[in-house]
């Protein structure tokens, strides 16, 4: 089995969805030989996107035309991402909501994945998702509760986000959620605690 490991929090030790992260990649190794291929976004950061960041596989690539010698290396970057995803069995991805949305580290790597004729094709029916098969389990970390039924759903555009990508590209992920983050330590660490059970009960 091949697996992806993305962290995109920029608290280092101190980040929950790391810690999640790291125990769901714990979990779903124990049981078989995995080659993992792991990418922290907050230190080796990639670029945000422009047609001279997109994939070669992307079709707007082309209008970047000729390439310097760096831009270069941020494109043969960004083919590595997508090719790193495409031949992932399981994704896990450690997702923490900052300013209501998933971090711009984070996007931009999902800017990397989103590519027309290689992960999603137009089909009669709207969209074909061309990523099937494949598992994304994600660690989302909230500082706040958003829960649905909740004064504060309406502002919740992490989960949201990351279900409609997957989603669109053929795949319907499977979130571990720890929120309430900011608030006194024994309700945070109830909620850490939940997340822990959660990953306990992911099918290895």
């Amino acid at each position: 089995m091949k697996l992806l490991h993305i962290d995109a929090s920029i608290l280092g030790a101190r980040s929950v969805s790391r810690e999640l992260s790291a125990l769901i990649v714990e979990r779903l190794t124990a049981v078989q030989d995995t080659h993992v291929t792991y990418r922290d976004l907050a230190v080796a950061t990639i670029p945000h996107l422009t047609v001279a960041t997109l994939p070669t596989a992307h079709p707007a690539s082309k209008m970047a035309g000729p390439l310097d010698s760096i831009a270069q290396t941020i494109r043969d970057d960004s083919d590595r991402m997508l090719q790193e995803f495409m031949e992932a069995d399981v994704v896990v991805i450690g997702a923490p909501m900052y300013n209501f949305t998933v971090s711009t580290q984070l996007k931009a790597w999902l800017d990397r994945i989103i590519i027309p004729g290689t992960t999603f094709r137009p089909s009669a029916g709207g969209v074909e998702g061309l990523a099937k098969g494949k598992r994304v389990v994600i660690a989302l970390s909230r500082g706040g509760v958003y829960a649905p039924e909740t004064a504060a759903a309406s502002a919740e555009h992490a989960e949201t986000l990351l279900r409609t990508m997957f989603g669109f590209i053929g795949i319907a992920p499977e979130l571990v959620v720890a929120e309430g983050l900011n608030a006194p330590p024994q309700a945070r660490a109830e909620a850490v605690a939940g997340a822990r059970s959660a990953i306990d009960r992911l099918t290895a």
